[in-house]
């Protein structure tokens, strides 16, 4: 399926050059957001993966129904001062600002089989940051999956040689 058609582009959102991918249409449509998800499911069939991990806020949406298709456990990953328990930090860039994200120290095993799942991929600095929290408390990151990947801003680069699955591709 064709997801392109569903995601709505603003141009100049949030600032001037930026053309943002707007996945709002996408997601209110049920048939098509379930549909992303079980494509996603189906490029991940058969991969030993123990948990998703999915950046705030957007990760969220990807992520936590992604781990439940396929039947595995979702862990957040958010922004500083938003988890109740004891957590670590790493900053990081975004493609129009700066940004600081978190875990829960217990949030992974060591050894633990972990994918990475957002809406976007764009420079990859928050999937580098994320891939980075992962490994601090031992789990090893298997890849990244998300709804749309960026390509002329090669964040596939700052990913270290992941497995990368993209359904939309600008």
């Amino acid at each position: 399926m064709d997801f392109k058609p569903y995601i709505r582009v603003i141009d100049d959102f949030p600032q001037p050059g930026i053309s943002f991918k707007d996945i709002t249409t996408l997601l209110k449509d049920g048939k098509v957001y379930r549909e992303v998800i079980a494509e996603l499911a189906r490029r991940l069939e058969g991969k030993q993966i123990d948990v998703i991990a999915g950046p705030e806020a957007r990760g969220f949406v990807i992520g936590a129904p992604l781990a439940v298709a396929l039947g595995i456990g979702f862990i957040p990953i958010r922004k500083s001062g938003k988890l109740p328990g004891e957590t670590i930090e790493a900053d990081y860039a975004l493609e129009y600002g700066k940004d600081k994200l978190a875990m829960h120290k217990d949030a992974i095993q060591p050894g633990q089989k972990v994918l990475i799942a957002d809406d976007l991929l764009a420079t990859g600095g928050t999937i580098a940051t994320s891939i980075n929290l992962v490994k601090q408390l031992g789990g090893d990151v298997i890849g990244a999956a998300f709804l749309i990947e960026l390509l002329e801003l090669n964040g596939r680069e700052k990913l270290g040689g992941i497995e990368i699955e993209s359904l939309v591709q600008y």
